[in-house]
């Protein structure tokens, strides 16, 4: 099988289209396992209504095994927000098609600059992100209340 071949074939596997209410039970059950393994923060119900309509979704057979989403903060910032893919559908290219619909949104929609926060660096530079403070700087965080 030639590279394009390849590259058809895994895309078959599965299809991004827009997030919706009716994806939420699925999303809930998705996003709850990565933040299980503390690789994503906690989302609650209402948080996962409020992502939808600037969502999106990755189907395979029926199942929903990745989403991410893009909250669009001002004309000049948007960010990716609870990108995951299930573990049993990664390095398939679905998180990168995630990140591709999100930055289309965000150039639909003239902003600027679209940023991430994440652990997953390497994974967003291969996307085509970078670092945009010099040096070490990273974003710091401070919980100002105990839930969520």
């Amino acid at each position: 099988m030639t590279e394009p071949d390849k590259a058809e074939s895994a895309r078959s596997e599965f299809e991004i289209r827009e997030a919706s209410r009716d994806d939420i039970p699925q999303l809930e059950e998705l996003v709850d396992h990565f933040v299980t393994a503390n690789r994503l923060l906690p989302r609650t119900f209402d948080e996962l209504c409020d992502l939808i309509p600037f969502g999106f979704v990755a189907e395979s057979n029926g199942s929903i095994v990745g989403f991410a989403a893009l909250e669009i903060y001002s004309a000049k910032l948007a960010e990716i927000r609870s990108l995951a893919v299930h573990e049993n559908h990664q390095s398939k290219g679905i998180g990168r098609a995630l990140v591709q619909r999100c930055v289309d949104l965000a150039v639909r929609r003239n902003v600027l600059e679209v940023m991430a926060i994440t652990s997953a660096d390497g994974f967003f530079q291969a996307c085509g992100f970078d670092f945009t403070l010099p040096g070490e700087k990273k974003a710091l965080f401070m919980q100002t209340r105990d839930e969520y």
